[in-house]
Order: C-alpha cells, then sequence, then structure tokens
C-alpha cells in the first residue's frame, strides 16, 4: 500500500500555536493519532468544556503554557524543539472582544505572528511554516461573489484590520528573510469553522449549545448574515496537505482559502433551521439598532485550492451541520478524545471514497 500523504507526519515534531483553542485542539489530535511529536504553544484553556480540557491532550502532547506576545519564551521553546512544521493558530479570534479591547486584539495577532516568523528563522530543522489568519482579512465590500487570495486587504473592525494587518507583515517578512531559505511561509484564510468543542463567546454555534444545556433563550443578532461555514476538519486538511507539499516547494508560499463551495455559503437563519431539524432550540431575533459594525455577506472562492491542490469541501452544508452537532452532543461523555477520533476517521475515508488526493 502507498503512503498516504498525511502519513508523512509520523515521527515528525510539529509545533503549534493556539493548540488550547477550537482549530488548534482539532489538529493537536488529528496530528498525534497520525504519529506526529506534538508540541503546544498557547494560552491555558479558559472554560473546563473547551475541547483541549475534554480530550486530555495535556497528558497526551508536550505543552508549553505561554503568550506568542512573550517573545523570550516563544523563541526559547520554539528554538529548543527545532521543529519539522510550524503552525500557528495562537489568535485573539473574536469581533466583538476586538471591540473591547482593540490593543491586546492587534498586539496577539500582528506582533504574535511576527515575533512567530522571527523566531522561526533560527530552526534549522524547519520545513514548512502554515500561519492561519481569517476570511475576515479580505476589505468586505459586501459582494457577492467570493473574495480571491489577491484581492485587497483590510478591515473595519479591529478583529478584521488585525487579521489584514497580519497579512501584510507575513508578506513583508517572507520576502525580507525567507526568501532564500527552502522554507515555505504560506497564510491560509478559512470561513466560519464549526464543530464540536468550541465554546467562546459571541459565536453562533458555542452560543446555541451554551442557551440549549442552561435552557435558555438564544438571542440572535443578524439572522441574516451569510457566511461560509464550514466544519473544523475542513481547513485543517488544507491545512496539513500544504505544510507536507511545502517542503522543499517553494511553489506553495502565499496565501490559500479554503471554504464551502461556491453556492453553499448560508445565513445564519439557514443554520438554526438545520439544527432543530436534530435538536430542540429556543430562539428570538434581537432589535438590530445601534449595533456594532459586522459585515453582512462574506463569501470565499476556493478555486486556487481546487485547482492547485485538489482540495475541496468533503461535508455538505447538513453534514456540516450533523457533525457538529454530534460533536457538541457527546461533550459529557467520558471518552470524548475517541468520539473526536471516529469523525477524523469517518471524514478521512469519506475523503479517500471521493477520491481526494491527501486521502489516497
Amino acid at each position: 500500500m502507498s503512503e498516504k500523504l498525511f502519513d508523512q507526519f509520523k515521527g515528525k515534531k510539529v509545533f503549534v500555536t493556539g493548540n488550547t483553542g477550537f482549530k488548534g485542539s482539532w489538529l493537536s489530535i488529528w496530528l498525534h493519532e497520525l504519529g506526529a511529536d506534538v508540541y503546544g504553544y498557547a494560552l491555558k484553556p479558559k472554560n473546563k468544556l473547551d475541547n483541549f480540557i475534554v480530550c486530555d491532550l495535556e497528558d497526551k502532547i508536550n505543552q508549553t503554557y505561554g503568550d506568542v506576545t512573550n517573545m523570550p519564551l516563544l523563541e526559547k521553546t520554539l528554538n529548543a524543539v527545532n521543529p519539522d512544521y510550524i503552525f500557528h493558530l495562537a489568535a485573539q479570534a473574536l469581533v466583538i472582544d476586538s471591540y473591547n479591547d482593540p490593543i491586546s486584539t492587534y498586539s496577539t495577532n500582528v506582533m504574535g505572528t511576527v515575533n512567530l516568523m522571527q523566531a522561526a528563522r533560527n530552526c534549522d530543522n524547519l520545513k514548512s511554516l502554515v500561519l492561519i489568519t481569517s476570511d475576515k482579512c479580505y476589505e468586505n465590500k459586501e459582494q457577492v461573489w467570493g473574495y480571491k487570495e489577491n484581492d485587497e486587504l483590510g478591515g473595519a473592525d479591529p478583529y478584521s484590520s488585525s487579521k489584514a494587518c497580519a497579512e501584510i507583515a507575513i508578506q513583508s517578512l517572507r520576502k525580507s528573510f525567507f526568501k532564500d531559505s527552502p522554507v515555505s511561509v504560506i497564510s491560509t484564510r478559512a470561513g466560519n469553522v464549526i464543530g464540536g468543542g468550541d465554546w467562546s463567546d459571541n459565536r453562533l454555534i458555542p452560543d446555541i449549545f451554551k442557551t440549549k444545556r442552561a435552557d435558555e433563550v438564544l438571542e440572535i443578532r443578524s439572522p441574516y448574515a451569510t457566511r461560509p461555514w464550514e466544519h473544523v476538519l475542513e481547513p485543517l486538511s488544507g491545512y496539513m496537505q500544504l505544510a507536507i507539499l511545502g517542503e522543499n516547494n517553494k511553489k506553495y508560499d502565499g496565501g490559500w482559502n479554503f471554504g464551502p463551495s461556491t453556492y453553499k455559503h448560508y445565513n445564519v437563519l439557514a443554520v438554526l433551521q438545520e439544527i432543530e431539524k436534530s435538536t430542540a432550540l429556543k430562539h428570538k431575533i434581537l432589535n438590530q439598532e445601534n449595533k456594532l459594525h459586522e459585515a453582512n455577506l462574506l463569501k470565499l472562492d476556493i478555486t486556487k485550492a481546487a485547482n492547485e491542490l485538489n482540495w475541496v469541501p468533503q461535508l455538505s452544508f447538513e453534514e456540516t451541520i450533523r457533525y457538529t452537532v454530534e460533536g457538541y452532543l457527546v461533550q459529557d461523555d467520558k471518552d470524548v478524545y475517541n468520539h473526536r477520533v471516529k469523525q477524523i476517521q469517518d471524514y478521512t475515508n469519506l475523503a479517500a471514497a471521493n477520491k481526494t488526493s491527501w486521502a489516497l
């Protein structure tokens, strides 16, 4: 049997920042199951329900608790590991929090990225550096077509702006310090990523299941806001694919979008209605006056990933919601970790059945 692409992670040192967060914890599970030697660097989790906690990841990987704005600790930790691959997911990831604390948002999202890239320059074993920003990095003009990787960067709110700033910093440091290096410097922009284990504040899916657990009424701010919803395993498969393919191959440098197919963008109300097919919810729509600015329409164009990586989403909208609901319903089980692993296995088998290149 020929080796699958992700089998190349086996026995390799992989450094993951922000791994106590939602996406980072899922990535750590997947890499651990592939046999990688995972080194996490992140703040301590805030919620006892967080994926990192309920999956007992601290006992399964090499964990350092630290802030990416703490350059001495970050540099010391990263250089001691001297990893083969780096995934940078550490971020202040919430729009409303960025209004409440813009300084911390810019510090973490911009200077945290600069610190990580600067420290990575001293890693002799490093093959590829995958930096996760956001689909919010694009100057949102409420256009009906998806944003492409070369579209204008910007942001009306501090969070979106900080991600655009991070992308500009990545471009500059790539050209300034990695131009003659064999290390690939890759930035990725994913859509609205959902799945079991996310309990962040002011996010639709976590809020749904928080209110459900408390038997309260969910308050909806923007029922008709359209977003590129995708299950967490979708972009992670793209990040991992780029990390491997980027080894000694600079053609993968630059930005990459990962999101749903062109006509698979749904609004908040559609998400609620789909979830209500399998679980009871109580919600009400709030008065829309005097609210903070949030984009109403956001779409991604994934043509580049489809054409150059043969990467396509594996899950339909309905399957995305089903995977997500199932992920939350097992939250109180004794072995959440194995439930996560089962979803990863099911997703990988589906990708193989679809003849997706990374799964073959």
